[in-house]
């Protein structure tokens, strides 16, 4: 039965030292990360979208959490950055032909490489497993290796032909240091698109307010013109200051140069005008047949 005088414990097996120190299986953690939604934590399947920091994920997951993001999900913490469908990007992967799908090795008969991708560069045809360093293009999507883009530097991508920059390339499930600097720049660009477009409102309200004064002033000169179906303002109102200018300057033209009262002019030519008193007709002197006169007093 034991420690019956025959058996001899040794030292561990009587005192408790401190407990090991668990270490996370490196090719689990690649696995998972290259193989499995980091959001649902299913596994990886057309169509695939990432985000600014890089994470992978199924697009159908990332869509019901933004229909309801109360919801409890497995890791929710990994997408709480994600405000919208702006904010990811469908990747333009290259199917791997060594990849046989889903193995289902139940009797442990043959050899399984659990480190074969589903994906590969389509440059230098590396697998898409963790083991080599990815990036994607956030112009086209395209994915390929940071091998490929080393040894074959150009601007326009090598899939579709699409221009791109520096800026644009972005480290699928990179380091921690890797993952913070992304964090940071994707904080910074979402600050300057804050403040351009409170700029732009700024700009519109500043536009749009003449113009209401314009059309509050102008609603005013209407309502004292018109008042329960009669005129009350002036003509010159209705016309506006340039014709309110004119007939003022016309008029006191006119007065100036009134004819009948120029004293060196004879009588014989002031009655040419019709102005002077003889132009004048008298009510009883009117008639419905006068064509001749146009001026009715």
């Amino acid at each position: 039965m034991g420690c019956d005088g025959g058996t001899i414990p040794k030292r561990h097996e009587l005192v408790k030292g401190p407990k090991k120190v668990e270490k996370v299986d490196r090719n689990a953690e690649l696995v998972a990360k290259w193989t499995y939604c980091a959001l649902s934590q299913e596994k990886l399947k057309r169509p695939i979208v990432t985000c600014e920091l890089g994470r992978l994920y199924n697009k159908d997951a990332v869509i019901e959490y933004l229909l309801d993001k109360s919801a409890e999900r497995p890791n929710s913490e990994a997408v709480t950055h994600i405000r919208g469908t702006r904010d990811i990007k469908e990747l333009n992967l290259t199917d791997n032909p060594e990849w046989e799908g889903e193995r289902r090795n139940t009797k442990g008969d043959k050899y399984e490489d659990i480190h074969c991708g589903m994906f590969i560069c389509p440059v230098v045809g590396l697998e898409m497993n963790g083991k080599h360093r990815f990036c994607y293009l956030q112009t086209c999507g395209c994915v390929f290796s940071d091998r490929a883009l080393k040894e074959v530097k150009t601007e326009i991508c090598h899939k579709c032909g699409e221009p791109f920059k520096a800026e644009d390339l972005v480290v699928l499930n990179g380091t921690k240091e890797e993952v913070d600097k992304l964090r940071q720049n994707m904080e910074e660009k979402r600050a300057k698109a804050k403040t351009k477009k409170s700029k732009k409102t700024k700009a519109a309200e500043t536009v749009a307010a003449p113009l209401e004064s314009n059309d509050e002033t102008s609603s005013t000169k209407a309502g004292s013109i018109v008042e329960n179906g009669n005129v009350t303002g002036s003509d010159s109102d209705v016309a506006g200051p340039s014709s309110s200018k004119s007939s003022s300057s016309s008029g006191s033209g006119a007065s100036k140069r009134s004819v009948q009262k120029m004293q060196d002019k004879s009588e014989a030519f002031k009655s040419l005008f019709t102005s002077h008193s003889s132009a004048k007709r008298t009510k009883d002197q009117m008639s419905n047949w006068v064509t001749h006169t146009p001026y009715h007093f």
